[in-house]
C-alpha cells in the first residue's frame, strides 16, 4: 500500500491550496483516511478525516477553512484549504490503517500508513 500526496507549495495568507492523495494497493472508500501535518519543532497533529461513508472531522484550528472529499473514481482524497495563515505552514501527510475505529481517528500513533509529506508554506 503506498499513499501519494502532492499539492503543496507556497501562499500568501488568505490563500487557497489543494492537497492530493491518491492510493495505490488499496480502495480509499474502503477505509477512513485522514490528514496530519507537522510544523517544524512540533509534534505531528491531525487536522481532518474523512470516514468510509463520507462524514468527516476537524481539528478546531482549521474548521470552517479547510475540507475534506474524496473522489472515488480517482482512488484520491483532498484537502481544500482556505484562508490559509502563517501558523498552517507544515508538512502535510495523509494517513490510513486498516481496522482504525472512529474514536481513534484523532490519534496519530493509531496509523501505520502514511504519505510521503508535501509541504505547505503560508507567507503573511
Amino acid at each position: 500500500v503506498q499513499l501519494q500526496a502532492s499539492g503543496g507549495g507556497l501562499v500568501q495568507a488568505g490563500g487557497s491550496l489543494r492537497l492530493s492523495c491518491t492510493a495505490s494497493g488499496r480502495t480509499v472508500s474502503n477505509y477512513h483516511m485522514s490528514w496530519f501535518r507537522q510544523a517544524p519543532g512540533k509534534e505531528r497533529e491531525f487536522v481532518s478525516a474523512i470516514t468510509r461513508s463520507r462524514n468527516t472531522y476537524y481539528a478546531d484550528s482549521v474548521k470552517g477553512r479547510f475540507t475534506t472529499s474524496r473522489d472515488n473514481a480517482k482512488n484520491t482524497i483532498y484537502l481544500e484549504m482556505n484562508g490559509l495563515k502563517p501558523e498552517d505552514t507544515a508538512v502535510y501527510y495523509c494517513a490510513t490503517s486498516a481496522g482504525l475505529i472512529l474514536s481513534s481517528l484523532r490519534l496519530r500513533d493509531q496509523y501505520n500508513t502514511w504519505g510521503q509529506g508535501t509541504l505547505v508554506t503560508v507567507s503573511s
